[in-house]
Parts: structure tokens; C-alpha cells; sequence
């Protein structure tokens, strides 16, 4: 008898986390305004808002955090850090952020002007907002292939490349600051990006002389799928697959909240020594000294450590197959996801979910909102709310599709869990039909308005 998969870990430590009723969380998510953001953590059961800075350390990374060393220029924790980016990336040049965001805060200071235009495959939320605060526009170049949730393609989060030259075609090269790659793309719904389409996309950059920067939040698990389903790639390791990819590029951020497994941190690696002089003076100005850019030498020890554990094969197979392991569940049970199921979260096509509520009332949120209501399950909206107002005619956009992104903590939660979570979800889905109406939005931010949002129901 062939012996049933295990997890690649023991556990050594629990957290309790509490029940409620579905009246008091009825109540809470009224006081919360209907934003899942604005729930305190402990009214939560089951938290899937993001699996950002939401998982579980190692032993190892632990017993880095008591070494780190606190130096306010040129730590041991830092060359260490610094050392490990450069091995696994192959970039020349790093700096250290508290986090993603602001990774992209220091680049695009140094690199966006106002009515430049960035290409890319389904930008981030917080790249498309770093974008446009700057007047600048972001342009989705991603295959047609992502925008249907029951197309099986294995690389969902490939570029067109005939959009891509369309925009190199038609804006002058010194108002293309750059193009960005997101790999695994979030926004499509956690979808990997092929290295033969990095090549092509890279190949093109070259001939119109455009830089190629990686958004490398989830590159592992991008890395993971490479070697699961491209042709050639079996027999190459994590490491080897990650460096291979980034020998495209010209440089990348990261939010290392996401495949560093640690709680808070971010990068910027790059080749190029005038792009990296320029950065560092905004770096300087938002982050602090280039040698801990707002991280403490114990947070950079434990990513230096993250980042190493984070691209071994056994880790990942566990992180991306409990990911599967629900998704089948939502299969089997009938509900509409983004398939193939993305490496970090599940995505639920509200569109043929809750088809009976009206786009212009946030049909992904309501849906989000009446997983909370039911089983005390905290998801997020990839829908209309998040893809904000046109910046120009202040319209809502409408993107293709409206989607909950249930995002699965690393080394968290439990097979029982997802079996908990699937179980609510079908529930819900069985009195889908009953669903009419959603929300209007009472009082919005006028950019990235889906954090701090304020709703009333319908």
C-alpha cells in the first residue's frame, strides 16, 4: 500500500482562536461598517484575508531572531540577509524595506513620472495605487486565458506579448519606465508565469530597450509550478528554476511577508548600479540607513533563513497542495473557482456564484461578507471595490472578473480547516439563489478605497 503524503513538519506550538455565533458576528460586521478589514482579529475563526505576514515561523528561523544583530549600519544580520538575496536571485545590488509596498514606494520614486505607463500582467493592488498616485497608468497586458475561471491552462499568469508590444508600439520609450511581471500573479488568482513566457516577455524588453522588474512576492511557489508543469524543468531544483527566471530580469521588489515566511520585510534587488544609487536616496528618506531599511536585525536574520527554507521543494509541496486540497473540495462540491487553483489562495468566481446580485452593488464583497456571516471566515474582495475609480472619469471599473480570494496562512491551519471551510461555502452556495441584493458604498478613500471602505447593505 503506497503510504499517504504528510506534512513536512511537526508542531510545536498552538494558538487558541475563538468561536462565535452567527448573530454576534451579524452584529460585528454591521459595527465593521460591512469591511472585513475592520474586524478586530479576535471576532475571526478561520482568517484568510491575506497570507501576508499571517504564517507560521520555523525553529530555525526563531533561534535566528535571539542572534539578530542591531546595528544601525552595516549589521551582521544585513550581510547575511544580503548574502542569501544574492545567491537565490543572482541580482547584484539590495536593499532591505519593511515591506512590499514600500519596496515599490522606493523604485517607482526613482523610476515613475507622471504620464508615464507601466505594463504588466494584473498589477497588485498596492503597485497599480504606487502607480497611479504618480499620475502614471497601469496596463494590463495578461493573456485572455486568465479572465476565464474554468479555462485549465497552465500558466494563467503569462503576458500577451502582442498587448505588450501594442504598448511599447504605441507610448514613447522614455515614458516606459519599465515593465513588471507579478509572478505568481495575485490578481489573476495566485497564477504562475512560464519561464518560457519570462524569456519572450525579457527578448522583447531587450528590443525595445525596457527594463524588466519581477513583482517576486510568491516566486517560490511561481517556481514550484515551473517545475510541476513546464516541459524540462522536472529534474531542476527550486533554486536553480528561481535563478534561472531572475536572469531575465533587470530587477525586482518583494514583499517578503509572502515567500521570505516571515511576519514583516520587504527588498528591492536590481543589476543595474544607476538605478540602485537613485533608490537608495529614497530609501534613505522612507525606509532608514540602506543596511536595515526599516527592519530590525532580527527580522533580517529570520528572512535570510525564510528565504532558504521557503525554496525547498518539500516546504512548498505542503503550502501549494493544502491550497489544492480545498479548491478540489469547492470542485467537488460544485462551486465556481478560478482553476487551475492558485499556489498561496482559492479564488471564487462571484460572477457565476452570485450572479443574482448586481455588479454595481459589489456582488464579491456581499459574498465575502455572507461567508463571514456563516462560518466566521474572514476572505477579502478581488472585485469592483478593490479595482477602485477610474482616476480621470472617477467611475467605478468593472474588471473582468469578481472574485473572493481566500488566502491560506503558510504552515497554519489544519486539513480539518479547509474541510470546515469548504463545508460553509457549500452551505452557501446551496441558497445562492436567494441572494438579490448587495451593498452601496456610504464613505471611500479616493485611492486603494477597499482598506478602510465603509458600506451600508441593501
Amino acid at each position: 500500500m503506497k503510504l499517504p503524503y504528510a506534512e513536512p513538519y511537526k508542531i510545536k506550538m498552538v494558538e487558541a482562536i475563538k468561536r462565535a455565533t452567527k448573530e454576534q458576528r451579524l452584529q460585528w460586521i454591521k459595527d465593521a461598517n460591512y469591511n472585513l478589514f475592520n474586524l478586530t482579529s479576535d471576532k475571526v475563526f478561520i482568517d484568510l484575508l491575506t497570507d501576508s505576514g499571517t504564517g507560521a515561523m520555523s525553529d530555525a528561523q526563531w533561534a535566528e531572531m535571539m542572534i539578530g544583530d542591531e546595528s544601525y549600519a552595516g549589521s551582521s544580520s544585513f550581510l547575511k540577509l544580503k548574502s542569501t538575496v544574492q545567491r537565490i536571485t543572482g541580482f547584484k545590488y539590495f536593499l532591505p524595506t519593511h515591506q512590499g509596498r514600500a519596496a515599490e514606494n522606493v523604485l517607482f520614486s526613482a523610476l515613475v513620472k507622471a504620464g508615464d505607463v507601466v505594463p504588466g500582467n494584473s498589477h497588485f493592488d498596492t503597485t497599480k495605487g504606487h502607480i497611479e498616485f504618480r499620475q502614471a497608468k497601469a496596463i494590463d497586458c495578461t493573456i485572455d486565458e486568465a479572465f476565464d475561471t474554468s479555462n485549465l491552462h497552465p500558466f494563467k499568469g503569462n503576458v500577451d506579448l502582442n498587448k505588450l508590444e501594442t504598448v511599447f508600439k504605441t507610448h514613447p520609450k522614455e515614458n516606459i519606465p519599465f515593465c513588471i511581471v507579478t509572478i505568481t500573479c495575485n490578481s489573476s488568482g495566485g497564477q504562475p508565469v512560464s519561464i518560457e513566457n519570462i524569456k519572450a516577455v525579457s527578448a522583447l524588453c531587450k528590443r525595445y530597450d525596457i527594463t524588466l522588474i519581477f513583482d517576486s512576492a510568491r516566486f517560490a511557489e511561481n517556481a514550484y509550478f515551473i517545475k510541476k508543469r513546464e516541459v524540462g524543468f522536472q529534474d531542476k531544483t527550486i533554486k536553480e528554476i528561481a535563478k534561472e527566471f531572475f536572469s531575465y530580469g533587470d530587477g525586482m521588489t518583494m514583499s517578503s511577508k509572502k515567500d521570505g515566511l516571515v511576519n514583516m520585510g520587504g527588498f528591492i534587488a536590481l543589476n543595474d548600479e544607476e538605478t540602485y544609487k537613485k533608490a537608495t536616496t529614497f530609501n534613505i528618506m522612507f525606509e532608514g540607513f540602506i543596511t536595515y531599511g526599516g527592519m530590525n536585525g532580527r527580522d533580517m536574520g529570520a528572512l535570510a533563513v525564510g528565504l532558504d527554507e521557503a525554496t525547498e521543494f518539500d516546504y512548498l509541496e505542503s503550502r501549494v497542495e493544502q491550497v489544492a486540497y480545498l479548491g478540489q473540495k469547492l470542485v467537488d462540491f460544485d462551486v465556481p473557482v478560478q482553476q487551475p487553483f492558485g499556489g498561496h489562495a482559492i479564488f471564487l468566481d462571484a460572477n457565476k456564484f452570485v450572479p443574482t446580485i448586481p455588479r454595481e452593488e459589489y456582488r464579491a464583497q456581499a459574498l465575502a461578507i455572507e461567508l463571514y456571516i456563516v462560518g466566521g471566515i474572514r476572505g477579502v474582495e478581488i472585485g469592483t471595490i478593490l479595482a477602485d475609480r477610474d482616476p480621470v472619469t472617477r467611475e467605478n471599473r468593472y474588471p473582468d472578473l469578481e472574485l473572493v480570494r481566500l488566502a491560506i496562512p503558510r504552515r497554519v491551519y489544519s486539513y480539518n480547516h479547509m474541510d470546515y471551510i469548504a463545508v460553509a461555502l457549500k452551505n452557501i452556495f446551496d441558497t445562492r439563489n436567494e441572494a438579490k441584493h448587495g451593498y452601496n458604498i456610504v464613505e471611500e478613500a479616493p485611492i486603494m478605497r477597499h482598506f478602510t471602505v465603509k458600506l451600508e447593505k441593501i
